[in-house]
């Protein structure tokens, strides 16, 4: 007699089985997961610092641009100075608010920069003024030196921007630190 085929492929022990993971599969599919997790960490970390250092390189140059155009405007007569001074601009609110053309017979406005921007790095209030955010320096004070601009009790020579740097104490990727760029 021949025995009659079962209805199931694989067999009577397979029908009351259901397949899935085990315990041990997802344990280890979790901590591969894990792995690669902190392996992603610390890269995404590392390009958020490489944003803020290209914005950080963006801003000192639109700010540095400025200067030296304010400085150029002056040297050829279309802002008036007093005699002595270095022509370089107050501080950085005259970049943007702008100053009389003395060329101009109409009397415009010569702007220098739409607004200031932010230093990235800067860690203080976040409702300090954009201008506030930077270290500035006067014509013919060395790079470690006072403050520029309007600052009080300041001399003659002072009384001008001559360079802006970060006032963070983080370094570079590079290993220069943020306020010596």
């Amino acid at each position: 007699m021949r025995r009659a085929a079962h209805p199931c492929p694989r067999g009577p022990c397979a029908i009351g089985r259901v397949r899935g993971f085990t315990l041990i599969e997802l344990v280890m599919t979790l901590a591969l997961v894990a792995i690669v997790a902190l392996a992603v960490v610390p890269f995404a970390e590392l390009n958020v610092q490489r944003d803020k250092e290209q914005e950080l390189r963006v801003s000192l140059r639109v700010i540095r641009t400025a200067i030296d155009a304010y400085k150029d405007a002056s040297d050829s007569g279309a802002i008036e100075h007093p005699p002595g001074a270095s022509g370089y601009p107050p501080s950085l609110t005259v970049l943007v608010d702008g100053v009389k053309d003395a060329k101009d017979p109409n009397g415009g406005l010569m702007t220098f920069m739409r607004h200031v921007p932010r230093d990235p790095f800067f860690t203080g209030d976040p409702t300090t003024p954009a201008e506030e955010t930077w270290n500035t320096r006067a014509y013919g004070v060395p790079p470690e030196g006072a403050q520029g601009g309007d600052s009080p009790g300041s001399s003659v020579s002072d009384d001008d921007i001559f360079d802006v740097s970060s006032k963070s104490d983080g370094v570079g990727l590079n290993g220069i630190p943020y306020k010596e760029w």
